[in-house]
């Protein structure tokens, strides 16, 4: 994503979630330690079987996409323009009428004004545009365990009415770069933050995701397993990108293949070394990946976020001829997908 805004100033004080095993707010209902059940008031997900099929072995052939209709393929599309009509035109040639939103005018979401974002949120409508998912700051890579928790807490009181308003069922997040904490201590402290804000996420019935990037589980998959049964929310599940795997040093489709039956929502990319490519044209086996989602019963949208144009994190800058290179990207997603 484009290079963080500066937190806002920091609201009231809260304190810091206990550094050690997450201990629940007494007012707060334990989530249930059975098997989980999705409360009547969450947004569905795009699309949703019946029960998951159990996990088939591969074949030569490819699986095919989910009876009676196509791929959902939905974009961020900051990635092709800054502007919300640049993003809805490169949507509007590529055919798909979904979105994944992270910032317009270079503001993040949760920055954007009232006015400002009521106005998004009409110009989606009117172009028919659905929102897959809000792409939050936090617990990415300018937002470190030993900060502020403030920040984070009031970034998602914002987004979470704005999910609501947008019927978006999904938010993204990440666990929270380390800053110098022994590992253990770092463990404790991201799982604590990270059940908060699953218990406030849920009670407003929208699904936190967590993605495999910046944070304390964002390269392992014990560790990613580790944080969902320790939180054990409903509303804390995982966003899988095919391509961080790469520039990150570790094997993402192995990554894949074990944490899949709790993957809800996927970001695509590829890339080879440090430098990323259309989907199908790197080094991380995303075609493969397609396949273990699809054997696996995923019925999720598959984002686009290809980094071709941008490099997130570093700079808001994009490349030029950046709407064209965003298209291309696309259409290679949706070759891989049919």
């Amino acid at each position: 994503m484009p290079a963080e805004a500066a937190p806002s100033a920091a609201v009231g004080e809260r304190p810091e979630p206990p550094a050690g095993p997450l201990v629940r707010a007494d007012s707060r209902p334990e989530p249930p330690l059975g098997p989980v059940v999705r409360a009547d008031s969450r947004p569905e997900p795009l699309e949703r079987a019946d029960s998951r099929p159990e996990p088939r072995e591969r074949t030569d052939s490819r699986p095919e996409p989910p009876p009676g209709r196509g791929p959902v393929c939905a974009g961020i599309t900051d990635e092709a323009a800054p502007d919300l009509a640049g993003q809805l035109a490169v949507l509007a040639e590529l055919g798909w009428s979904h979105v994944e939103l992270r910032t317009v005018d270079r503001k993040p979401v949760a920055e954007l004004t009232d006015a400002e974002f009521t106005e998004v949120a009409k110009a989606l409508s009117d172009n028919g545009v659905r929102v897959v998912c809000l792409a939050s700051r936090i617990g990415g890579p300018a937002r470190p365990v030993t900060g502020p928790f403030e920040h984070d807490l009031a970034e998602l009181d914002i987004l979470l009415r704005r999910c609501r308003a947008l019927g978006t069922p999904y938010l993204r997040v990440m666990s929270y770069p380390n800053d110098g904490l022994p590992e253990p201590r770092w463990r404790d402290r991201v799982i604590a933050r990270v059940g908060m804000l699953a218990q406030v996420a849920e009670a407003a019935g929208v699904v936190l995701v967590h993605e495999n990037c910046a944070g304390w589980a964002g390269t392992s998959a014990d560790r990613v397993l580790e944080l969902l049964d320790e939180v054990r929310s409903p509303a804390l599940k995982l966003l899988f990108d095919t391509g961080n795997g790469v520039p990150h040093g570790y094997d993402g489709l192995a990554m894949l293949e074990r944490i899949v039956p709790h993957v809800v929502h996927v970001h695509v990319k590829d890339a080879l070394g440090d430098r990323f490519v259309p989907p199908g044209r790197g080094a991380a086996k995303v075609a493969d990946c397609v396949d273990v989602l699809r054997a696996n019963g995923y019925r999720g949208a598959w984002s686009l976020e290809p980094h071709v144009s941008l490099r997130p994190h570093e700079s808001g800058d994009l490349a030029e001829g950046a709407p064209a290179a965003f298209v291309a990207a696309g259409r290679a997603m949706a070759r891989l997908l049919r």
